[in-house]
């Protein structure tokens, strides 16, 4: 099943996301190459983080960034997973 990410990135995260940058995408490409990440990254200006997943379930998609280095240390300030029908 797929699932949607939409959340929001702290001030200045630009400048704050440096020392954990390096093990942020590691992990990421991890996940990508596992079969579960699709894409992610930041909009514009950094303010928000939209990903898509392919999981077994929401917890697990959950589980994943809970344990990101850029949530654990407040560079994520909010994430919401949503399923996700794609039409197209």
């Amino acid at each position: 099943m797929r699932f949607v990410l939409w959340g929001t990135y702290c001030e200045n995260a630009l400048e704050k996301r440096v020392p954990y940058r390096e093990e942020h995408l590691a992990g990421l490409q991890q996940q990508q190459d596992a079969g579960v990440l699709i894409t992610l990254g930041p909009t514009e200006g950094s303010t928000h983080v939209f990903g898509i997943y392919e999981a077994e379930s929401q917890q697990q998609v959950e589980n994943l960034l809970h344990n990101d280095v850029y949530w654990r240390n407040g560079i994520w300030t909010e994430l919401k997973v949503y399923p996700w029908i794609q039409a197209f």
